[in-house]
């Protein structure tokens, strides 16, 4: 009898043991669950005032025609660090009369910097982990050179196109925005920026050699796709239209379809960077997008 009632006692033990371990574990899981939200706010950086709009499509689609692009440039705030997507135009036209590049493509402007901008929302440069730029063209890496301790995430292929010899002598600008980005990340293809699945790096290459899109999955907004170049504008997408200046038409056609497969696949939102609706659909800083 004695012999029983111990076992049955070290039994009641084993059960409670047990049943505590399993809630503990349900406890964590919940916790796991639980990711601290992600903010994203959006930034001015200038303003691109399209002369020429011809040479945004392969044909005469535009012939003739002329429009205002905006040139929004992001800040996404992750509990892992602080990333810049794109950097605007060259700050060197702030507080100037607005620029027109010497063929009459555009007549570029910008009233205000990254380090005021930030400041907005209670940033510096210093409080910028990462740095990811869609492509290295003078109107995306314009503030580039203010956050030289960033870490930047760039495809190898634009690294490499970007810092060669032939493209620091035809483009010395879009060379001198990024030459002071020291800390390299070089990647190939999609990358997972902070490995939760929610900051993600889309490898979408013809504009430039190494252009890329960025996908955000915010928990109000829900998720977003980033063009940078993708797109120019809403009927760049309907049309899949390729610009004139692009790198490789093939491949811009490609990455069309990468880019709207990734999209319809996380159900994303797409926000044409230039796009002067989508740019005023979003809450503009210092108010953040989450």
């Amino acid at each position: 009898m004695k012999k029983l009632i111990i076992l049955l006692i070290t039994l009641s033990l084993f059960i409670a043991c047990k049943k505590d371990k399993k809630e503990t574990n349900v406890e964590q899981t919940e916790t796991e669950v639980k990711k601290e939200p992600i903010k994203m706010f959006m930034f001015d950086g200038g303003t691109v005032q399209v002369n020429m709009l011809e040479i945004f499509s392969q044909d005469d689609a535009y012939k003739g025609q002329s429009k205002t692009f905006a040139d929004a440039f992001y800040l996404i705030q992750h509990p892992d660090g602080n990333l810049l997507w794109d950097a605007g135009l060259s700050e060197d036209l702030i507080g100037k009369e607005p620029f027109t590049t010497p063929e009459g493509a555009f007549t570029v402007s910008r009233k205000t910097g990254i380090e005021e901008q930030l400041k907005s929302i209670g940033l510096s440069t210093n409080d910028v982990k990462y740095i990811a730029l869609s492509h290295t063209h003078f109107d995306h890496s314009g503030s580039a050179s203010k956050l030289p301790n960033a870490i930047w995430i760039v495809q190898e292929n634009e690294y490499n196109f970007v810092t060669s010899e032939e493209q620091k002598k035809q483009s010395p600008d879009n060379f001198n925005a990024i030459k002071n980005l020291k800390a390299l990340k070089k990647i190939n293809g999609n990358y997972d920026v902070f490995g939760d699945g929610r900051v993600v790096i889309v490898s979408t290459p013809g504009h430039t050699p190494g252009h890329q899109s960025l996908f955000v999955d915010l928990e109000q907004e829900g998720p977003l796709m980033l063009t940078g170049d993708m797109y120019h504008m809403e009927e760049s997408r309907e049309n899949s239209r390729v610009p004139i200046f692009n790198h490789d038409v093939d491949q811009t056609l490609a990455s069309m379809e990468v880019f709207e497969t990734f999209a319809k696949e996380k159900g994303a939102r797409v926000i044409i960077q230039h796009s002067t609706k989508d740019y005023n659909s979003l809450n503009p800083a210092p108010e953040p997008i989450q």
